[in-house]
């Protein structure tokens, strides 16, 4: 990520160089946390889910009329903003509770689709707003060199992921994290966040190194584990956390990985009160 360089401060329609006439019938939608969902998993694994259900769902409120102008702003900390798409919209439903309206991309601004992150602090409860009434405080920090895909890989230490994130991570085959764990042996653990149930497991190079160990729990939930068979797939998803205790080079022979599984297994208790049955 590189930060734009500027004297004075960029707001965003010095990039997207809307007209008055735009700007008057241009909405930005601000998608934050729901309380349920963070919206922010959800662009990792599949962008279109908020650049068509979350900019265009309806509940009581309607946000936009046709040939308006939808701009889909996605929170990512504080005050950091992703700017995902800008659609024109083109029909309504007249649905509650549903995908509410279609539109159609703004050709000319696509470069700046998942790229432009701004800075904004939003004050007011609406999550969508006029632009012309705002836009000048919507400044550009940065123009991603890419398509924005999630945190860059921490340090084998600091990995701590949801189901949702290490399914992005698997699925989108994110180039630093498959560098670090597809030649690492480790001893894992997940934790089951609805009650702190642990599973401790390992990846010794026979059952597949760690990013092979991590895709077979993706694919399945379970990954062959006879407690985590028990759960279903939705409970996994919604509840389970991946992180690494020790890692290991390919070369480290598989009795020492073991010998630490077992360790780990005695010193957290994860057959007693987890979700260990050997």
């Amino acid at each position: 990520m590189k930060d734009i360089s500027m004297e004075s401060k960029l707001n965003l329609n010095a990039i997207l160089q809307l007209s008055e006439d735009e700007l008057s019938k241009t909405k930005i939608k601000f998608n934050q946390w729901n309380g349920e969902t963070d919206p922010i998993d959800r662009y990792k694994s599949d962008p279109d889910i908020i650049n068509n259900e979350w900019l265009f769902w309806r509940n009581k409120d309607r946000y936009f009329d046709v040939g308006q102008i939808a701009v889909c702003l996605l929170k990512l900390t504080c005050d950091m903003w992703l700017l995902t798409t800008i659609k024109r919209v083109t029909k309504e439903f007249n649905k509650t509770n549903g995908i509410n309206y279609d539109g159609e991309e703004i050709e000319r601004l696509k470069p700046y689709f998942g790229r432009t992150v701004i800075k904004y602090h939003k004050k007011h409860a609406a999550q969508g707003v006029y632009a012309n009434t705002i836009i000048k405080d919507c400044e550009v920090i940065q123009i991603l060199p890419s398509l924005y895909d999630g945190d860059d890989f921490p340090g084998y230490d600091k990995v701590r992921l949801s189901f949702s994130q290490l399914e992005t991570i698997i699925k989108r085959h994110k180039k630093d994290w498959v560098a670090a764990l597809e030649n690492q042996k480790a001893v894992y653990l997940i934790t089951d966040m609805s009650n702190g149930k642990l599973y401790v497991g390992s990846a010794y190079g026979e059952n597949g190194m760690l990013l092979q160990r991590w895709n077979d729990y993706v694919s399945s939930g379970h990954g062959g584990d006879k407690e985590l068979k028990k759960l279903s797939m939705e409970h996994i998803r919604k509840y389970f956390q991946y992180s690494i205790l020790d890692n290991y080079n390919a070369k480290v022979d598989k009795h020492i990985i073991l010998a630490r599984e077992t360790w780990w297994k005695e010193t957290l208790q994860s057959r007693k009160f987890g979700y260990n049955s050997n």
